[in-house]
């Protein structure tokens, strides 16, 4: 997965709590058996007036002009700033699956679902956790603020305003680590590839009728 570092990004205010993962991505999005293409079904059922199905083309659809991320001022968001419980319901992780190949980078909100909150980490996604307070004061200023952009830096563990102003945040070690590096679980493992290899050699050696192909 993609590393992450710095990030600066565009804010689009979803002013609503308790959004839950079918809200995320819809159910009918989950046939895929593969990891890629729900970004353009994120929100479905809020950013279209008509129903989607998988295989549709989104030129054809519906959209809803009043949905947030239809408005031509959050376009290119990659900052999703969210109410408490953002991720709730059932535990798909197609959840941030779509919010990451839609564009989002990082959310922000004061609380999220464990489940949800473990699967952003997986998969390249930051979800920063700021007091009710702080967040309420992001969304007065995004929504004030034509092009509001905020610039997160995992090292320092800080989400830096446009006037300077900067607020901390916390981060369990491992998972900063992990997003450091760019390392889902594959990745983790991978990194002790030559160990692995050595220990099957010598395994296959010490028990050579494991090599054999049962027919």
């Amino acid at each position: 997965m993609e590393p992450f570092h710095v990030h600066t990004g565009l804010v689009a205010p979803m002013d609503r709590e308790n959004v839950d993962t079918d809200a995320i991505i819809p159910k009918q999005f989950l046939k895929s058996i593969r990891k890629s293409g729900f970004g353009p079904n994120l929100f479905d059922e809020w950013r279209y007036l008509d129903h989607g199905e998988p295989g549709q083309d989104p030129r054809t659809r519906r959209p809803n002009p009043d949905f947030v991320l239809n408005q031509a001022r959050y376009q290119g968001a990659s900052v999703l700033l969210a109410r408490k419980n953002f991720g709730c319901g059932s535990s798909r992780e197609h959840a941030p699956w779509a919010l990451q190949q839609f564009g989002f980078r990082a959310l922000i909100a004061p609380s999220y679902a464990d489940i949800f909150f473990n699967n952003c980490f997986k998969n390249g996604l930051l979800p920063i956790v700021l007091s009710e307070h702080q967040v309420s004061a992001l969304f007065d200023e995004a929504k004030a603020f034509v092009g509001y952009r905020l610039t997160i830096d995992l090292e320092r563990q800080v989400v830096a305003k446009p006037d300077g102003a900067e607020l901390a945040f916390e981060v369990e070690p491992f998972r900063k680590f992990c997003l450091l590096g760019g390392y889902d679980d594959i990745a983790l493992t991978l990194r002790h590839a030559d160990t692995i290899r050595a220990f099957e050699a010598e395994r296959l050696l010490k028990q050579p009728w494991l090599a054999t192909t049962v027919r």
